[in-house]
């Protein structure tokens, strides 16, 4: 390919992602209502709504093979243009299922667009950016920056939703896909920079994922990250699905659960513009500072629940406890997968985030699955308390393991924790 016709090629998709991210990163007008909408308007119970939850990371699992065949047959950009296509069908059929087999369809169809996207966007970035010492910091520089305007519109959207949903139930989900809809127009704007496509047989690419696989477990700073990966995912998943369950157990009335939401959202947005900072800030010790805060939050705001306590006192400890949880997922979201990709080249960062994939979704939806069936039997409040108390051992003594295993500087590490940047 003529240089300059790449160069331009890339450019073009540093401008167009700094825009699609915002659309891409996760569903705008949906999280505030999604709670009340699958309770009030499909008759859910809350631990229904986890399983629900729970199936969409499950299906991320099963097909992640499938979703990595497509991506390397059909192209990144192709690939992506799909997803989004899949993820508005994905919300048409949240509006009119009649029942609770068309609501799982819907996850799955979800989930085919997330993994898709997870695979093949900051991957794409990664692509577009010169191959220097920087790269990392640059694609952490872009990538926060629009995952921070996401946060923003998330509030803003968030603070209508409230509203809007209890003027009807429905208008939220129709903006969530007008929104998917921009994403997938968008995509059809990126342009591949590694055309070359080859044919690709499920056998082959079990044994392409194997030999990932065997390279994330010979690298223990890799394997460290992917467990601590799954496990965050896993606590995040849960957190966005118990936080309704306790707000509505403190007393918050349904149509401010908009202003609450977009409290969380700016706390997640303004934590991300300061990704950079936290990490430079903490260095070894950010995944502590990012994770055990929030898994003593949940605990805490279970025993909050537990006392007798004025509504408005009650609603606000607990909600500032959740937004812990909010200003935490920010900056991990993205610093994750920058400490994932260092050392790599681009074959490598996809066989890894294909690996970190399928553990991720391995892991998150049994421990959702797990919490659906806990929140089952017994209250909101019990719930949250063995759940944060369960976070904060496991995250404890697994960041006990990674001490000399993650966050060394880069001459410290052995050959093979280095897979050799491009």
């Amino acid at each position: 390919m003529d240089e300059e016709k790449l160069l331009k090629k890339k450019k073009n998709n540093i401008k167009i992602y700094k825009i699609y991210r915002i659309f891409s990163f996760d569903l705008l007008f949906y999280f505030t209502t999604i709670y009340l909408f699958l309770i009030s308007q499909k008759g859910m119970s809350p631990a229904d709504v986890l399983q629900f939850d729970a199936f969409y990371i499950l299906f991320k699992f099963i097909v992640q093979i499938p979703c990595t065949l497509l991506i390397q047959k059909f192209g990144k950009r192709n690939s992506l243009a799909f997803a989004n296509l899949v993820g508005v069908i994905h919300i048409i059929l949240i509006i009119i299922a009649p029942n609770y087999g068309v609501l799982i369809l819907s996850q799955l169809l979800c989930a085919i667009t997330f993994v898709v996207r997870s695979t093949c966007e900051t991957d794409m970035l990664y692509d577009s950016l010169e191959h220097n010492e920087e790269r990392g910091h640059k694609f952490a520089k872009i990538d926060g920056r629009a995952n921070a305007i996401y946060y923003y519109a998330e509030a803003i959207s968030a603070l209508i939703s409230g509203f809007l949903y209890v003027l009807n139930p429905f208008i939220p989900m129709i903006l969530c896909t007008v929104t998917l809809f921009v994403a997938f127009i968008l995509s059809l704007k990126f342009e591949e920079i590694h055309t070359e496509k080859k044919k690709m047989h499920i056998k082959e690419e079990i044994k392409t994922l194997r030999l990932g696989g065997k390279a994330v477990m010979r690298s223990r700073r890799l394997m460290c990250l992917v467990l601590f990966n799954a496990l965050s995912i896993g606590m995040i998943k849960i957190v966005q699905n118990i936080r309704n369950t306790e707000l509505l157990e403190v007393g918050l009335p349904e149509q401010y659960f908009g202003i609450v939401f977009a409290i969380f959202a700016l706390a997640t947005g303004i934590s991300a513009r300061c990704q950079g900072r936290i990490h430079k800030r903490f260095k070894n010790k950010t995944l502590s500072i990012l994770s055990l805060p929030t898994a003593t939050a949940i605990l805490l705001s279970g025993i909050v629940i537990l006392f007798d306590i004025p509504v408005v006192v009650s609603v606000i400890i607990v909600a500032v406890l959740l937004m812990v949880n909010s200003m935490s997922k920010g900056p991990f979201m993205i610093l994750i997968k920058r400490y994932l990709n260092n050392f790599t080249n681009s074959e490598k960062r996809v066989r890894i985030a294909t690996v970190n994939n399928m553990f991720e979704n391995a892991i998150a939806s049994a421990l959702i699955f797990g919490a659906s069936l806990i929140l089952g039997e017994i209250n909101i409040a019990y719930t949250a308390i063995f759940i944060g108390g369960c976070f904060i051992i496991t995250y404890t003594l697994l960041l006990d393991y990674m001490k000399t295993k993650v966050g060394l500087k880069p001459e410290e590490y052995s050959d093979r924790e280095i897979l050799k940047n491009d």
